[in-house]
């Protein structure tokens, strides 16, 4: 077995003793493995190994990544792959968000949520696809961190539903580094809970990362984010 094989599966049984632990099955949980800095060959040797679902960060590396793996024509190498964009995003990197990622966890502001549905008007299909968009809620007490307040979350989440290019899959967060994971995660599950009243589609909480997943699946996370602990450390970029 190799390095990465042997973490991938540490990982996937952590993750499903802390499921049994909650009470609750493991295959409704997706593990995201973030593949930050990473060659996108290391996307290929992921997907060997059954991976389905890499995160990336930053707007450019998904664009690159995504642009290798793909053929010329914009077929699939690698089937079954879906593409999770977790990072901040920019407005004006909007239109290359959307032609590269199947899924965005990071709409925090009606002005993003606005951009990514103009830009399916700027692509070449004539039936353009819809967009799976998650709320990321800002679990800290800093303005400044990504996330819409979680008294704007609803209305956000309202917002992203009368927008038709758009399909609201839920929250996300990051728990906060001066605070339990636990109590933040349960915050964030009760938006979670009120935005599933509004649409009971939207049922993804995105939550949890290498440190804190274990809080985050005893408290409802259905997509966990994890880097390092499956792909090694980052190289160096130099």
């Amino acid at each position: 077995m190799s390095d990465l094989a042997a973490r991938l599966s540490a990982i996937d049984s952590q993750i499903a003793d802390a499921a049994r632990i909650a009470g609750r099955d493991a295959a409704d949980i997706t593990r995201i493995v973030v593949t930050k800095f990473h060659p996108a060959s290391l996307v290929r040797e992921l997907h060997a190994l059954g991976v389905r679902d890499v995160g990336e960060n930053r707007q450019q590396e998904l664009e690159a990544k995504r642009g290798e793996l793909d053929s010329p024509e914009g077929e699939r190498e690698l089937d079954g792959l879906r593409w999770h964009f977790i990072g901040q995003a920019q407005t004006n990197k909007a239109a290359s968000i959307r032609r590269s990622a199947d899924a965005v966890h990071s709409v925090d502001r009606i002005k993003l949520a606005d951009a990514l549905h103009r830009a399916a008007g700027n692509t070449d299909e004539v039936e353009p696809s819809v967009l799976d968009v998650l709320v990321q809620v800002n679990l800290t007490d800093d303005d400044g961190r990504g996330g819409v307040a979680p008294e704007g979350a609803l209305h956000l989440a309202e917002h992203i539903l009368a927008l038709p290019s758009l399909r609201l899959r839920g929250v996300m967060g990051v728990a906060p580094l001066d605070e339990a994971p636990a109590s933040a995660f349960a915050r964030l599950r009760g938006i979670a809970d009120t935005i599933t009243a509004l649409d009971p589609s939207a049922t993804w909480i995105s939550a949890g990362m290498t440190g804190d997943f274990v809080e985050a699946i005893a408290a409802g996370a259905t997509h966990l984010r994890i880097g390092s602990a499956i792909t090694g450390p980052r190289p160096d970029r130099g």
